[in-house]
C-alpha cells in the first residue's frame, strides 16, 4: 500500500512540475520573446491606423477598363482630441450643416467614457479638392485626419447590371462574414459579387505610439510592426466593351435585353438589361436605392438571367431538330397552311403566304401550321402507341438537352432555369389519360407553359451555330492569379440530344430568313449585312398584357461563327420589327466595329425609338385588372 501511494505521490509531483514549466515558458514566450503580443496588450498606448487596399480593376476582353478606382478620402475624428476645432471652417470645407456637426459631437460626449479615445469615420468619400482643402487648413483640426480611400469609376456608361455595384458592410452581412469590419465595402451584384474574394484585397496598418497626452509621437517600433496592404486582384472579363456600350445606346428607352456570346468559347460578348442601373449612380447607389427599387420599369432587375418569358417562334427551330432526330421529319417534306392551323375547333393563325412549304421555307417564313404537324408527328409517333405521357416527356427531355428548364451552371448571378413542363404537369390538369398532342398545341410555336431567359436563347443559337453542342456561357475570362481553375469546367462542350447532321438544313432555313428577299416579315430588308451571311430566325411571342414581346436569334457568319445573339423586347411587336435590327446592327458592330454608310438609316431608326410607353400601358391594363 505504501509503495502505491508513493508512486502516486511522485506522479503527482512529476505532472504538476511539467504543468509549471509549461506555464513558465509560455509566460517568457509572451513577455519576453513575443513582441506581438506586447503590441496587442498595449492597445491603449497605441494608435492603429487602418490602411485600406486598393479595389481590383474589371476589364474587357481587350483589357479597356470597365471598372475603375479614383482616389477618396474618409475623415477621421478621435473625439477626446478634438478640442476647440474650428467649426465654421470645417462646414465651410465640407458643405456641412454646423447644427448636424454639434449634434454627433454631442453624442460623442454623452459617450465619451467608451467612444472618447477610439477613431470614429466622421465623413466618408471626401473628394480629393475637399480634402486638400482640409489639409490645407488642418492645424484648425486637431483630432481630425484623413485616411485614403478609393471609390468606383466607369470610364464606359454601360453594363451596370452586369459590372454590379459595391456597398457598405451592415450589421446584418457582419454577422456571417466574420473577415469584415464596419466601414468595409463588399461587392452586392454582378461582377463585384462574384468576384468579390479576389477584388476586395487585404487591410493594412500602421501602429502609432502615443505619450502620456494620448499624441502621436511616432511609428512603434520603426514599423516593425505595421502591415501593408494587399491590392486587389484585376479581374478580366469576357465582355466586349465597345459591343456593350453600342448596346446599350441601342436598347435606350426599351424594355427588354441583349445577350451576346462567341459560340466558339460560351464567352458572353455582351449582356444588356433595359432599363438597367446607370453607371453614374453605381459609386453612390445607396442615395438612389429607394428610387431605383421603386421604379416600375425595375432597373436593378437583370431581365437578360432573370426574366422567364415564351420563346415564340424562334423555339419552332427546335421542334424541327427533335422531328429529324425522331424520323417523323425530313427537309423536304411538305405541310401545308391555309392562314393558320385547324382542328378540333382549335385554330392558331398564320400570315399569309405561299403553300406548301417544306421545313427549310417553313422557317424562313416561320409559318405556324407547320410547325403544328411537326409537333403533332413528335407527340403522335406511332413507336409510343398513344402513351401521349411517355412521347411528351421524350420531347422535354429533348428541349432540355438544350439548356431550357435547366440553371445552366453560369457564372452570372441570379440566373434563373426558365421552365418546361413534363407530363406529370399536364396529367394534373387535365387528368393522367385525358390529354393529348393538341392539349398543348401551343408548343409547337413556343407559346403555352415555356418560360426561358433571353441567356437561354442566345446558348440555342450557339449550339445551332455549332451545329449540336454549347460551351457553359461566363463572363469572367480569367484573373491576375495563378490560380484559374475554378474556370476550367467552362472548356467543355455539352451536347444535345440532336445529332450534328440534322443541323445543316435548319440553318439552310436560317440563312434564307435573313438573306432571302421572300422572309417572313422581309426580314432580309432589315437584317442583312453584306458579306456577313447572318443566319437568324424571328420570333413573335404572345403576351396578356400588351402588345407581343418581339424576339430575333441570329448568328454569323455562317462558316466558322464569331457571334450568336439573341434579342428580346418586350412589348415591342413583331420580331422582324425591332429585335431583328437590333441583332444585326450589334452583329455588324461587332464583326466589322462599324455601322455601314446604306445602313446608318436603321441605327438612327433604332437609337431614337421610344416604346416604353408600351409597357407602361400594358403595366397599367394589369393594375386595372387587379
Amino acid at each position: 500500500m505504501n509503495f502505491e501511494s508513493n508512486n502516486k505521490r511522485i506522479y503527482l509531483t512529476i505532472g504538476i512540475s511539467i504543468i509549471f514549466i509549461l506555464i513558465i515558458i509560455q509566460l517568457l514566450h509572451i513577455q519576453i520573446f513575443d513582441n506581438s503580443y506586447k503590441v496587442s496588450a498595449q492597445n491603449n498606448a497605441l494608435r492603429y491606423e487602418t490602411q485600406y487596399p486598393v479595389r481590383g480593376l474589371i476589364l474587357d476582353r481587350n483589357d479597356k477598363i470597365l471598372v475603375g478606382n479614383k482616389n477618396t478620402y474618409d475623415i477621421i475624428v478621435t473625439p477626446y482630441d478634438a478640442k476647440n476645432f474650428d467649426t465654421t471652417a470645417l462646414c465651410n470645407t465640407f458643405s456641412l450643416d454646423r447644427e448636424k456637426v454639434r449634434e454627433k459631437f454631442s453624442y460623442y460626449r454623452r459617450y465619451r467614457t467608451h467612444i472618447g479615445y477610439q477613431q470614429k469615420t466622421f465623413l466618408k468619400q471626401v473628394n480629393e479638392k475637399q480634402y486638400s482643402l482640409f489639409i490645407e487648413q488642418q492645424e484648425k483640426f486637431p483630432g481630425f485626419s484623413g485616411i485614403p480611400r478609393t471609390t468606383r469609376k466607369y470610364p464606359y456608361n454601360a453594363g451596370g447590371n452586369l459590372l454590379g455595384y459595391i456597398a457598405e458592410v451592415n450589421p446584418k452581412f457582419l454577422k456571417k462574414h466574420s473577415e469584415y469590419t464596419s466601414g468595409d465595402y463588399h461587392g452586392i451584384t454582378g461582377i463585384e459579387e462574384i468576384c468579390e474574394k479576389k477584388l476586395k484585397g487585404e487591410k493594412g496598418y500602421n501602429i502609432y505610439l502615443r505619450d502620456s497626452k494620448n499624441k502621436i509621437q511616432s511609428h512603434y517600433k520603426n514599423g516593425v510592426f505595421d502591415q501593408a496592404t494587399i491590392p486587389g486582384t484585376n479581374i478580366h472579363s469576357t465582355i466586349d466593351a465597345e459591343l456593350q456600350n453600342y448596346g446599350e445606346l441601342l436598347m435606350q428607352n426599351k424594355v427588354g435585353s441583349i445577350v451576346a456570346i462567341d459560340p466558339s468559347t460560351g464567352e458572353v460578348l455582351s449582356m444588356v438589361s433595359s432599363p438597367g442601373i446607370n453607371v453614374s449612380i453605381l459609386a453612390e447607389i445607396n442615395k438612389h436605392y429607394n428610387q431605383l427599387i421603386k421604379d416600375p420599369l425595375k432597373p436593378m432587375f437583370n431581365r437578360a438571367v432573370m426574366s422567364p418569358q415564351p420563346p415564340g417562334s424562334v423555339f419552332k427551330i427546335v421542334n424541327g431538330l427533335i422531328a429529324q432526330q425522331e424520323g417523323v421529319l425530313t427537309p423536304d417534306m411538305k405541310y401545308s397552311c391555309h392562314d393558320g392551323y385547324h382542328t378540333k375547333g382549335l385554330t392558331i393563325g398564320c400570315h399569309h403566304h405561299r403553300s406548301p412549304l417544306n421545313m427549310r421555307e417553313a422557317i424562313m417564313m416561320s409559318c405556324n401550321a407547320y410547325f403544328c404537324n411537326v409537333y403533332r408527328s413528335i407527340l403522335e409517333n406511332p413507336k409510343y402507341n398513344e402513351d401521349f405521357d411517355k412521347s411528351f416527356d421524350v420531347w422535354a427531355n429533348y428541349v432540355r438537352s438544350f439548356g431550357f428548364g435547366n440553371n445552366l451552371n453560369t457564372d452570372i448571378p441570379h440566373e434563373q432555369k426558365g421552365f418546361v413542363p413534363s407530363s406529370i404537369y399536364y396529367d394534373k390538369i387535365y387528368g393522367q389519360g385525358h390529354w393529348n398532342a393538341v392539349s398543348n398545341l401551343s408548343l409547337a410555336i413556343g407559346q403555352g407553359e415555356l418560360g426561358c431567359t433571353p441567356l437561354h436563347l442566345a446558348n440555342l443559337c450557339a449550339i445551332i451555330a455549332n451545329k449540336g453542342y454549347y460551351y457553359i456561357p461566363h463572363i469572367i475570362q480569367y484573373d491576375e492569379t495563378s490560380d484559374n481553375q475554378n474556370i476550367n469546367r467552362f472548356d467543355k462542350k455539352h451536347y444535345c440530344m440532336v445529332d450534328s447532321v440534322y443541323f445543316d438544313s435548319i440553318i439552310d432555313g436560317m440563312e434564307r430568313a435573313v438573306n432571302s428577299n421572300y422572309g417572313e416579315g422581309a426580314t432580309a430588308v432589315i437584317a442583312k449585312v453584306k458579306g456577313l451571311n447572318i443566319c437568324g430566325k424571328t420570333g413573335t411571342a404572345e403576351n396578356p398584357h400588351g402588345d407581343e414581346h418581339s424576339v430575333f436569334i441570329c448568328f454569323a457568319p455562317r462558316k466558322n461563327p464569331k457571334i450568336a445573339i439573341a434579342v428580346y423586347i418586350e412589348n415591342a411587336g413583331f420580331g422582324s420589327t425591332w429585335a431583328a435590327p437590333i441583332a444585326s446592327l450589334m452583329t455588324e458592330k461587332y464583326l466589322t466595329r462599324e455601322i455601314s454608310p446604306n445602313r446608318k438609316w436603321l441605327e438612327n431608326k433604332i437609337l431614337n425609338a421610344n416604346l416604353l410607353y408600351k409597357v407602361l400601358l400594358g403595366k397599367k391594363a394589369i393594375n386595372k385588372k387587379h
